[in-house]
């Protein structure tokens, strides 16, 4: 028997699409904070842990090994493959396929240009003024989702492929969750909107969010 710990943040998008396959799945792991704003993942503790620095890691241990697993995509399909069921990818080659190409274009595309290690060094490094870092935060956002919502039109049905959750809509609640974190307008995007809203009325979607994690602060 295994026993897991997921080493993350509260509000980082990795660690946000991480926690939802797990509860997709009905996989128990241990919380693990990292606080990011206080530069937790680059003490020594946690580069020991994970040298990459950054969140989420997934650590397994079983009776005589201990691994641990990084970069959010990866540990997905570490969960699909050990896990199989509930799938988080269709059967059909060409629809995993088409499914994983979404997955990376949200976690490839979309996120770094607004992870906050860039958006810090637009202003800390090259001095940007906040309205400008907004700015740009909301552009990219805009570009992403106008080509998301036309891609979706091939698969969406309740979500992204089809009527049952799965990876891609792990990767699109944190997207959306940060999108409304910026104020940043929506309402062009229909499909992804009705995805979202059939997201929350599911019980795995509402354990892995931000604000019901253990080191979310308090209001």
């Amino acid at each position: 028997m295994s026993s897991m710990s997921l080493y993350g943040y509260y509000r980082s998008s990795t660690s946000y699409r991480v926690r939802i396959a797990l509860a997709l799945k009905g996989i128990e792991a241990a919380q693990v904070p990292v606080n990011l704003l206080k530069g937790e993942q680059r003490s020594e503790e946690y580069l020991a842990i994970n040298p990459q620095g950054l969140v989420p890691t997934l650590r397994v241990r079983d009776t005589d090994t201990s691994v641990a697993l990084t970069q959010s995509l990866a540990i997905m399909e570490y969960l699909e493959e050990r896990w199989p069921t509930p799938a988080l990818l269709p059967s059909a080659p060409e629809a995993r396929a088409k499914v994983r190409a979404l997955c990376q274009f949200m976690a490839c595309e979309m996120h770094p240009l607004n992870n906050p290690r860039v958006l810090n060094y637009l202003t800390d490094r090259l001095e940007v003024t906040q309205e400008q870092r907004l700015e740009w935060y909301r552009h990219w956002v805009a570009e992403g989702f106008a080509r998301l919502e036309v891609m979706l039109a091939e698969s969406a049905g309740r979500f992204c492929h089809g009527d049952s959750p799965g990876m891609a809509d792990a990767c699109l609640m944190p997207q959306l969750y940060n999108a409304r974190r910026f104020e940043c307008e929506l309402e062009d995007y229909p499909r992804i909107l009705a995805i979202e809203a059939a997201c929350q009325s599911l019980n795995a979607f509402h354990q892995a969010h931000p604000e019901r994690q253990p080191d979310c602060p308090a209001p």
